[in-house]
């Protein structure tokens, strides 16, 4: 017998994604900033998937990793608290008439929320960042340009969350 996905989870999850697609029209003028912010920071697999390669030591690879997980737990109660907002507006805007105010009051809820997920993400790629030599660093962007070992080099492959995922 197939399993079948709790309605309330797919509502959320669909809900999340229409939303997306509403503010995509926003997202090409976003487009430079976030790239700007792609070459600023170093994604935390990246940066593990390379751990030998630019000599992160086992202090550094151990903070990131903390830093991962506490990102992951601090997320976890986000999503939860965007699932609420995310159906009541899947419910709105499917009438026949929209209410505009009731529409646009729920956009903001979830807005807030997303916002704040994003903040979280910034932060941990601020703070892995932050633990990176100089050296390091410029050792990433080499290798994240393609100048540089393109192979695992046998560091952690964990995937962590983004600011643009």
């Amino acid at each position: 017998m197939p399993r079948r996905v709790p309605t309330r989870l797919m509502l959320a999850a669909s809900m999340a994604l229409l939303l997306a697609a509403v503010l995509a029209t926003s997202a090409s003028a976003q487009a430079k900033s976030d790239d700007a912010f792609a070459k600023a920071f170093f994604d935390p697999q990246l940066v593990l998937k390379h751990a030998n390669a630019i000599g992160l030591t086992a202090q550094q690879r151990k903070a990131i990793l903390d830093e991962m997980k506490a990102t992951q737990v601090a997320l976890v109660p986000l999503q939860v608290d965007m699932a609420d907002p995310a159906l009541e507006l899947q419910g709105i805007i499917e009438a026949t008439r929209v209410d505009e105010a009731k529409a646009l009051a729920r956009i903001d809820q979830v807005l807030k929320i997303e916002n704040e997920v994003k903040k979280r993400q910034a932060m941990f790629v601020i703070r892995v960042k932050n633990l990176l030599t100089p050296e390091q660093q410029a050792r990433l962007r080499a290798i994240r340009e393609g100048g540089g070992e393109e192979d695992n080099d046998g560091g952690d492959t964990l995937r962590a969350p983004l600011p643009n995922d």
